[in-house]
């Protein structure tokens, strides 16, 4: 770790947008923990990935098994963390699972899994890291959310959606909550990628097969491949994934107290940026309204 180096934990670093910021970031000479699942099993391979590319470059690049959906394995994992780095300066959700399907074939159990991991999963990692974030004076919390929560959105994603939603108005509460304690928030809004990040690959299918079958033998026959193909067209061809590996480095590596509050890293612009710049107006204008206008900052604890 350099002088200026910063010891960051992030959440579903296995592959994607996770494994790309985690990369960036250790090569822009901080120390890395990415944490994933099963890393003695299935993510065996990236664990020894990891450390090779480690060797082989110079950079402090560390695995961590944490299973977000285990508040144990939360623990342990941050525990050993601190146990090995001595503190903890910055926080990054971005372990997240996405769906696939007509909504009303999704059972309530896949449905609560989904929340599980995308919002409960923050909550859990939260409660263990943040008493180490709050006691540094500086830290940060950054969230990796979606245009989907302000933006134009394609059908058979609800699910996901709804999730995201709830990940991203946790996230501007707690930015209010942690200001005071010298905890600063950035919330990255990635728009559409359609390569690279094997969200589509990975999505959960729905579990009710006659549900999905009444819509595949009624009107909307075929709409799956439809929306994707919609969906692909208005992503630009050259739309890289790494961009938001490359805007979350950008914003660990400002000052305290300049970060932006929201970055959008969005190619098929779909308006997400104008929908929230609406929404976090309004509710920083309540703020303003009941005299409690300083949450919009992170301060210093400390003089």
């Amino acid at each position: 770790m350099t002088s200026n180096g910063k010891v960051i934990l992030i959440t579903g670093a296995s592959s994607g947008f996770g494994w790309m910021t985690a990369e960036a970031l250790a090569r822009a000479g901080h120390t890395v923990y990415a944490s994933m699942r099963h890393t003695a099993g299935r993510n065996a391979p990236r664990v020894t990935a990891a450390r090779e590319l480690a060797e082989r470059d110079g950079i402090d690049l560390r695995t961590l098994d944490m299973d977000v959906q285990d508040q144990e394995s939360v623990d342990a994992a941050v525990g050993r963390l601190i146990d090995d780095a001595g503190r903890l300066d910055v926080l990054i959700h971005n372990a997240g699972h996405m769906v696939y399907g007509p909504a009303e074939a999704f059972t309530p159990e896949q449905v609560a899994s989904l929340y599980d991991v995308n919002v409960v999963g923050t909550q859990r990692v939260n409660r263990a890291a943040l008493p180490h974030l709050r006691r540094l004076d500086e830290s940060l919390l950054l969230w990796v959310s979606s245009s989907s929560c302000a933006g134009g959105t394609p059908p058979y994603l609800g699910p996901y959606f709804a999730a995201k939603a709830a990940m991203d108005a946790l996230a501007v509460s707690y930015a209010r909550e942690l200001a005071r304690w010298g905890v600063e928030t950035s919330i990255v809004v990635p728009g559409a990628f359609t390569s690279g990040t094997n969200h589509f690959e990975h999505a959960m299918a729905p579990a009710d097969q006659r549900v999905v079958d009444d819509y595949e033998d009624g009107p909307y026959r075929g709409f799956g491949p439809q929306v994707q193909e919609a969906f692909d067209a208005i992503v630009p061809d050259d739309a890289d994934p790494s961009t938001v590996a490359e805007a979350i480095v950008d914003v660990v590596d400002m000052p305290f107290g300049s970060r932006p509050f929201r970055v959008h890293v969005d190619p098929s612009r779909d308006g997400a940026d104008v929908g929230f710049a609406v929404q976090d107006r309004l509710k920083a204008e309540m703020l303003h309204r009941v005299g409690l206008s300083d949450l919009l900052t992170p301060t210093h604890t400390t003089t």
